[in-house]
């Protein structure tokens, strides 16, 4: 009892004589103030010493993530918090892999300079820049950090990396395969056997993709959903390796099972807010037919589009297959849960440092308390595509409860003017020097101005335009341009100096009419004597044109230079005649579509079918200026431009009445980082006076498409087809500006 007392005596005379803090003081700190500071902890002037409060103060700051080492001395009272603040990252670099990718360091690595050195945040980054080589197929590759402080405090971070060696498939064995052979799963498995020369576009490379080995089995089991086996069974492969050749074979174990075919389809809506039978109209899938999960999957889209076209936005379309495994049947539901009806409550626009917001909201089909609607969303996309202002654009949906919400649209600007001083070589026009000032969205407004001079040893254009594809934000266009050109073609040269100007209307979001009005005095000069002869000299005199022009078009493309979906049509009538020499009328047809591939070949593939129709009648006097010439890029390459038409007696071309082209195009993506794609391509055209078989001729080859920084340029690498003794044919081109 003694002992007890004494202790608790001392005790008391510690609580009694406790010092206090006569002040708090703090000593290499930057990040936070010294008043942030104080607020943060429960500490204050006046109050006693406690260690457990001055614990949890140093643990506050360390959760504020700025600090590699806190510590605290007392001096009589006088508190003092020493902080020893992380280094601020000055430099990362990367070597030995990927490094001079920028988007791999911003994406994958996430660490930026000026931000504070984190031992965790540097060991998750190393990790994904591991997962990154495994995700290529590397293994036993090894990522080390160097870490260099440098004079004034800061830090410089190098990873460096020694890539693994990749995986080769020699061998894929399947088991249990019956309807199918191995090679059938090689249009959707990412690991796929090896080829021989497997470095060649369309040959299996046999690389071994480790992060698609746990999704493989799915997609082999979704291919046999695609012909109604819904009891098949594919379990995970098994990988054996042989490390000293760094070589693999891959084993699966497949239970196909039996075809289900279809007994029944029905809607079952939890809230019907459409009939049954306007659903079932856009089904796909055909009763006592096989099963197919892909079609299911499209119908699925197709109904979740019509209930969402009526304003529920949070639509939910849940499968449920009824199968009957002893009949081999499935009755397919699809349960339409529709939620509520959603309005927009705003409309956010970012990313655009340039282009004024009206110009971007007047694309939208959506806006502030309207109702919502999918197809207006996805055609909102559409028309911001066709623009071909923005390297890209997203419209995100930020829910803000059961019946509204936010649409962020995010655009990042690509350039869309240049200035150009400069020459080159064109296959057609020789050298050719250029000057040229162009926006098609200056300052930011929509409108498109450009001033043009060409000149090079056959054609001579100067030009100046101005149009505005929304007048007042209106759905009203309008254009007016001047130009002098000249032109010398292998028999005759002519020069003409014109003005232009239109007014146009959207009727719907994809169809267009035009309104316009063109004239032009030309000139002919320089007129070979046979095609005098031939002709006669009336259609080589000087003459001038006045011509109305009248055009409908229509376009739903998602791109303006570059679409993967959609197609183009047009038809334009010019009729020549009003109170000028020449008189005629010209019908120009055209058609172009686009499919992206990549859901059929797993990469940025695009197929382009164009084709051309142009006919004339001659109302009394068609110059052979007006008339129509094929060749080249545009109609058939493997020939000059403008080299293939009707020939008078010496076999000078003079131009046909009607021409008809058509091509098809694969485009394949080459550096995606450079934008620059691959193109393979066939045309084949036809042009006469009085028939279109009268000329026939075709070119194939393949080019390079780059979005550079002047713009798209196309270089055409072609061979001629069908090609005759006289013909002007031509294996190089080039253009700049134009859509591909």
């Amino acid at each position: 009892m003694k002992i007890v007392f004494l202790a608790l005596a001392f005790l008391i005379s510690l609580s009694v004589y406790a010092e206090k803090i006569k002040e708090i003081n703090y000593d290499g700190l930057f990040h936070i103030s010294k008043d942030v500071a104080i607020r943060m902890i429960d500490i204050d002037v006046g109050d006693e010493i406690d260690d457990t409060k001055i614990d949890d103060a140093i643990k506050k700051y360390f959760d504020q993530g700025y600090f590699q080492d806190i510590y605290v001395t007392n001096e009589d009272g006088n508190v003092t918090f020493h902080f020893k603040e992380k280094p601020i990252i000055s430099k990362i670099e990367l070597k030995g892999y990927k490094e001079d990718d920028k988007d791999f360091l911003n994406d994958v690595v996430m660490i930026k300079r000026g931000t504070l050195y984190d031992e965790k945040k540097i060991e998750n980054a190393k990790n994904r820049i591991i997962e990154s080589l495994n995700h290529d197929g590397k293994i036993d590759s090894v990522v080390e950090v160097e870490k260099e402080l440098q004079d004034n405090g800061s830090i410089h971070i190098k990873f460096v990396t020694n890539e693994g060696a990749k995986i080769i498939i020699e061998k894929i064995r399947y088991s249990g395969l019956q309807r199918f052979e191995g090679t059938d799963f090689d249009d959707v498995v990412a690991n796929k056997e090896h080829q021989f020369m497997g470095w060649f576009w369309g040959r299996n490379s046999g690389d071994l993709m480790i992060q698609d080995l746990q999704y493989d089995p799915f997609r082999i089991r979704d291919y046999y959903m695609q012909y109604g086996y819904l009891d098949a069974k594919v379990d995970a492969p098994f990988v054996r390796v042989n490390f000293d050749h760094y070589t693999g074979e891959m084993s699966y174990q497949i239970a196909e099972g039996d075809v289900y075919r279809i007994s029944g389809i029905s809607i079952e809506q939890t809230k019907q807010v459409v009939e049954d039978e306007k659903l079932l109209e856009v089904v796909k899938l055909v009763k006592n037919e096989a099963f197919n999960i892909k079609t299911f999957r499209e119908d699925s889209d197709r109904i979740k589009t019509i209930i969402a076209d009526l304003g529920y936005a949070f639509v939910n379309v849940v499968p449920d297959l009824r199968k009957d495994n002893k009949n081999h049947t499935v009755e397919v539901v699809f349960k339409v849960i529709p939620g509520e009806k959603v309005r927009i409550r705003n409309v956010i626009i970012s990313g655009n440092t340039r282009t004024l917001d009206r110009i971007i909201r007047r694309e939208l089909f959506l806006g502030p308390g309207d109702m919502y609607s999918l197809t207006d969303l996805k055609d909102s996309r559409a028309s911001l595509g066709r623009l071909g202002y923005f390297e890209s654009n997203t419209i995100e949906e930020k829910r803000i409860d059961e019946r509204s919400m936010d649409l962020i649209v995010k655009v990042k600007e690509t350039p869309t003017g240049n200035i150009q001083i400069g020459g080159g070589y064109g296959s057609y026009g020789g050298l050719l020097l250029s000057i040229s000032v162009n926006d098609r969205n200056i300052f930011g407004s929509g409108i498109n101005m450009g001033v043009k001079l060409d000149k090079s040893q056959t054609t001579r254009n100067y030009s100046f335009s101005i149009s505005n594809p929304r007048l007042n934000d209106s759905d009203f266009s309008g254009n007016f341009s001047l130009y002098q050109s000249g032109t010398d073609y292998s028999s005759y040269s002519v020069a003409g100096n014109g003005v232009s100007a239109g007014v146009g209307h959207r009727f719907t979001r994809h169809i267009s009419g035009y309104l316009g009005y063109n004239y032009s005095q030309n000139t002919y000069s320089n007129v070979d004597a046979n095609a005098t002869a031939t002709y006669g000299s009336y259609y080589f005199q000087s003459y001038g044109k006045s011509s109305a022009v009248a055009s409908m078009s229509f376009d739903n493309t998602d791109d303006y230079y570059l679409p993967r979906e959609g197609f183009t049509a047009g038809e334009s009538i010019e009729k020549a005649g009003l109170g000028s020499d020449a008189k005629f009328t010209k019908f120009l047809t055209n058609f172009n579509k686009y499919t992206g591939l990549n859901d059929y070949v797993g990469f940025d593939a695009i197929f382009r079918y164009k084709a051309r129709f142009n006919y004339a009648i001659d109302n009394g006097y068609l110059p052979v200026a007006e008339r129509f010439y094929m060749g080249g890029i545009g109609s058939v390459r493997g020939y000059q431009s403008y080299s293939l038409g009707t020939e008078d007696s010496s076999g000078n071309t003079i131009g046909s009445k009607q021409t008809f082209s058509n091509t098809a195009e694969i485009s394949f993506p080459l550096v995606a980082k450079a934008k620059m794609r691959l193109v393979t391509f066939i045309d084949w055209g036809f042009i006469g006076d009085n028939s279109l078989s009268e000329t026939s001729r075709g070119g194939y080859g393949m080019g390079l498409e780059w979005f550079s920084p002047v713009g798209p340029i196309q270089l055409m690498f072609a061979n001629p087809m069908n090609a005759q003794t006289g013909d002007n044919t031509s294996h190089f081109e080039f253009t700049m500006g134009q859509k591909f």
